[in-house]
């Protein structure tokens, strides 16, 4: 059996660092972001394709799915797996890395990688494999850290893209443009941010008024599931990729 290294990677990465705050209850900043991934897969994917979600966690978002896709999830954390096994018990679920993965060639329809690719160690591998098991015609939704975030200088070092010491990878939008081009040989079709939620930004305003004035336009991205935040109005970038 293939090993899969990150030991961090365990049940207490789920209450640590970026997660430490983070509700999983209906309604919360965590499911908005997991039923926008829904819309979009709907919208720019082909149903009654199979559907890959690497990094799929506790599975909270790929299990939306078993109605439109046949889908599949895979983790690097094995007790996240189980949980999730538990939790969807139809979506098959496995341990496998983003940089090495057990599929064949061209078997998907719709490949979602969320806020994976800035923990890998090599990212590059990773992007290759996503070209080659996407099906001809298939979409890549992809969504990383937004270095070139308009807010981030106000964070400096306390910016919510380096909380995380697993953030190892962390690149330019620029950049991964240009992996998912030359390495996937994918067409970017759409990117655009996820808004300004990493308050507080300003020191003299209430946290609670910085939600609202800050946080507004993703919220409203979120909840109509249409997307139209400029790439740099956010604190992560998401792309839609076709092969």
């Amino acid at each position: 059996m293939k090993t899969h290294p990150k030991p961090e990677f365990d049940e207490s990465y789920f209450s640590t660092d970026t997660y430490e705050n983070i509700s999983f209850e209906r309604f919360s900043q965590y499911w908005w972001s997991n039923r926008f991934y829904t819309i979009l897969a709907r919208r720019y994917g082909t149903w009654d394709t199979a559907l890959l979600e690497i990094g799929c966690g506790l599975g909270h978002l790929v299990g939306q799915f078993e109605v439109d896709f046949l889908t599949y999830g895979i983790d690097i954390n094995p007790w996240a797996v189980q949980q999730a096994k538990r939790e969807f018990p139809v979506v098959p679920f496995s341990l496998a890395s983003a940089e090495e993965l057990p599929f064949a060639d061209n078997v998907f329809g719709v490949v979602i990688i969320k806020h994976v690719v800035e923990h890998l160690p090599k990212p590059k591998r990773a992007i290759r494999e996503l070209g080659r098991v996407l099906s001809p015609g298939g979409v890549l939704i992809l969504s990383t850290p937004n270095l070139d975030s308009l807010l981030k200088p106000l964070k400096g070092e306390e910016w919510i893209g380096y909380q995380d010491p697993t953030h190892i990878s962390l690149k330019s939008p620029a950049e991964w443009l240009n992996l998912l081009r030359d390495e996937a040989h994918l067409t970017v079709e759409r990117v655009f941010s996820d808004g300004f939620w990493d308050t507080p930004y300003l020191p003299w305003i209430p946290e609670k008024l910085q939600k609202l004035l800050f946080g507004s336009l993703g919220g409203i991205q979120a909840i109509t599931g249409l997307p139209f935040l400029p790439r740099r109005w956010g604190e992560s970038i998401i792309v839609i990729a076709r092969k």
